[in-house]
């Protein structure tokens, strides 16, 4: 999203979600049909709903874009199959995700800076997008570092920072848990398996919790959470910001806004 410049929430970003999970598994059917064309089919392929020509956006009730010949495809797989009984598992990357130098499977940013930690020490790694851009605005200096540190990751109440960068840099703590459910239902009408689903929340409790379950459960999700990610009570005294900065800084923790069965009339994260 962010190479694309469109912001997690935004509508564009929702539609390049599901045209991407629509494309992969397009490609994931073509190729399992391709290989039961040589070994047939898988074992108990026979009566599955696959064979039927009933593939995994029916069960959804969604139709997919024509951007693929889906037609093509259903009389194709009835007429070899698939080797495939399951295809798609979005699953976390985290290590990979570090060796690469990406974000972890399909998650915002958690933070846009923070310390690294391996056998030969611990590094400040920088969100790179952001940095490139920061330095494109000649905004990008010790200063600035030592805001968004004393922000925790966060640059929505940096002064200097354009509108347009703060929309584009929401950590997955600014983003609203509904938006976030929502584009993972829309790929799950072409995931066959499920997905490893995390949600962000800084001040959970049994309300927002169940909330956000019964929410996740309408859309239609397989898995409702696959860890909860949660801040500490305290912040950790930061050593190596300017106590100047800190003090000065305009920056402050945003109030977390979710939905709460204790307090239905101000939910924003599961109403319509």
């Amino acid at each position: 999203f962010i190479m694309m410049r469109l912001p997690f929430e935004s509508e564009e970003a929702k539609a390049l979600n599901r045209e991407v999970f629509e494309t992969i598994y397009f490609a994931s059917m073509t190729a399992s049909k391709d290989l039961a064309k040589e070994d047939g089919a898988y074992e108990s392929y026979a009566g599955s709903p696959v064979s039927k020509g009933i593939f995994q956006f029916d069960m959804w009730n969604v139709k997919p874009t024509q951007r693929w010949e889906w037609d093509l495809l259903k009389d194709e797989v009835k007429k070899y199959g698939v080797i495939n009984s399951l295809l798609l598992a979005p699953m976390p990357t985290a290590s990979t995700a570090q060796i690469l130098g990406n974000n972890e499977c399909f998650e915002p940013y958690t933070s846009n800076i923070y310390t690294r930690r391996v056998l030969s020490g611990e590094f400040i790694i920088v969100n790179k997008h952001l940095l490139k851009d920061l330095v494109k605005e000649g905004l990008w200096d010790k200063t600035m570092r030592q805001k968004i540190m004393a922000a925790n990751g966060s640059v929505q109440n940096i002064e200097d920072v354009p509108e347009n960068l703060k929309q584009l840099y929401k950590t997955a703590w600014e983003i609203s848990q509904k938006s976030i459910i929502e584009q993972a239902a829309d790929r799950g009408a072409y995931i066959c398996q499920s997905q490893s689903l995390n949600i962000f929340m800084e001040n959970a409790n049994f309300g927002k919790l169940t909330s956000m379950h019964f929410y996740g459960w309408e859309k239609g999700l397989k898995t409702g959470m696959y860890y909860l990610r949660t801040k500490a009570a305290t912040d950790a005294i930061k050593f190596t910001v300017d106590k100047d900065v800190v003090a000065k800084s305009t920056s402050k923790s945003k109030e977390e806004i979710a939905c709460s069965l204790d307090d239905p009339d101000d939910c924003e994260m599961c109403s319509g």
